[in-house]
């Protein structure tokens, strides 16, 4: 019922904030004509639609319409300051590209000033209303609570630091007869399994959590079927196990309800606009570096020969194998010479990294100097085997020793450059620390995150600083 209210609300405010940019669209023209005698309507009448799915899009992107029950004033402020000032930039920067110099751009100003001010008065009216109407004992759902333990407790403790939820516990029931009475937790214990029938026929109750645990699921099972027949709603808190970075989330697999627990991340819609903008963008790349990609095996064929091209199998996306591509820097059958260097070593762990490595070609260095000997791999980009962001892929004697912890790495699709190459790779000695790195950007993966990866590779590529 909760998730069903949250769909409907979500669903008015976006309509809501729609006719907002909608209003202040004709408001800004109605002004713009006063002072500038601008074209007519119809002139600029284009600019609507864009200007909606902007709109829709950042507040939807900034976090708008997530949680919004408990969203406070300067949440919702900043978000739409953020979305102003954002979507401003984008717009400017469209007719910029587009040379569209006929638009007024006191119009534009005014759209975004007049839908900035209309919808912060629109939010802070909304969130007052709702924090009124709970504190008048209003709009309220009285739930009863099975369970007594200590996850029930902090369930209770939920509660209570989040009024705005609009829960109301009536009472516990325990599975114990001589808890029947007792306070716990700021509560009493109504009583047990078998007095729930009555206490939902003398009491309101809209909704029963069962907060128990693994042990009493085989138990709570005649109790639910009660409710079942009774109408009641059920929900059931699935906390039972102690896991620290994998987040919960339930689906339903042909009429089958399912517990999924994930480590990497699951933002659907974020990871699509991810692979759509490798795909853009490695194809830009390999297009417009083409010259550079064939000067480059031109200088390679010269001065040591064929192949010009590496290929390696690596480890990709939760271990898949693929044939990862780079321009050869090394002679000539030098994997043959690696374990006579092995005691060289500088990185500890299963990687093997070497300063002056011997067996590096001197084009091979340049190249390397300034990364120029990844450029093939934005065709695996392209095929999807990598991301031009997220951690580089390992070869797979590498994970064969990985620690347990060390494959989480794997969660996330393997790309070109990523944290541990713009912070100083070449200072990095423990593999350890690289695997930290490589966790921390799975764990805070965001597309500004990556936008921000991207950023500050270029300066890197730039500075010369290479791999080893």
């Amino acid at each position: 019922m909760l998730k069903q209210k949250t769909k409907i609300l979500r669903r008015l405010m976006i309509v809501s904030d729609l006719g907002i940019v909608t209003i202040a669209f004709f408001i800004s023209h109605f002004i713009s004509n006063s002072i500038t005698s601008i074209e007519y309507l119809n002139f600029y009448i284009w600019i609507l639609p864009v200007l909606l799915f902007v709109w829709s899009f950042l507040l939807y992107y900034f976090g708008m319409y997530r949680s919004f029950r408990v969203k406070r004033i300067p949440d919702v402020l900043l978000i739409i300051f953020k979305t102003c000032i954002v979507s401003f930039i984008l717009f400017g920067s469209f007719m910029y590209i587009f040379k569209i110099t006929s638009v007024s751009r006191i119009f534009i100003g005014l759209i975004f000033i007049i839908s900035a001010v209309i919808m912060s008065i629109e939010k802070s009216i909304l969130i007052c209303f709702m924090q009124n109407i709970r504190r008048s004992g209003f709009n309220y759902r009285n739930i009863l609570i099975v369970g007594t333990g200590k996850r029930a407790q902090r369930f209770i403790d939920f509660i209570r630091k989040h009024e705005q939820w609009g829960m109301r516990v009536l009472g516990l029931i325990d599975n114990d007869l001589t808890k029947k009475g007792q306070i716990v937790h700021g509560h009493k214990v109504l009583g047990c399994f078998q007095d729930v029938p009555a206490i939902i026929h003398d009491h309101t109750i809209d909704e029963v959590f069962f907060v128990v645990p693994r042990s009493w699921l085989s138990k709570i099972e005649p109790l639910m079927n009660i409710l079942e027949i009774e109408g009641v709603p059920i929900r059931i808190a699935a906390d039972f196990f102690d896991l620290k970075l994998a987040r919960m989330k339930q689906e339903e697999l042909s009429g089958m309800p399912l517990l999924i627990f994930e480590s990497a991340p699951d933002k659907f819609g974020q990871l699509l606009v991810k692979r759509a903008v490798d795909i853009v963008l490695s194809g830009l790349g390999l297009i417009i570096l083409l010259p550079l990609i064939a000067l480059t095996a031109l200088a390679i064929k010269i001065t040591s020969g064929s192949p010009v091209f590496y290929k390696q199998k690596r480890c990709g996306l939760n271990g898949r194998g693929f044939i990862l591509y780079k321009f050869r820097t090394m002679n000539v059958g030098a994997e043959n010479q690696l374990e006579s260097l092995r005691q060289l070593n500088e990185m500890s762990g299963p990687t093997f990294k070497l300063s002056n490595d011997p067996r590096i070609t001197k084009v091979g260095k340049f190249l390397r100097k300034f990364s120029i000997d990844e450029l093939p791999q934005l065709w695996n980009v392209f095929k999807g085997d990598m991301s031009l962001v997220g951690p580089r892929p390992p070869i797979p004697s590498e994970v064969s020793n990985y620690d347990s912890w060390h494959r989480r790495r794997l969660s996330m699709r393997p790309g070109i450059t990523c944290l541990w190459q713009v912070s100083g790779r070449n200072k990095i000695t423990d593999f350890d620390d690289w695997m930290k790195l490589d966790l921390k950007y799975i764990d805070t993966w965001s597309l500004l995150l990556d936008t921000q990866i991207l950023l500050k590779t270029f300066p890197v590529v730039i500075a010369g600083d290479g791999a080893k």
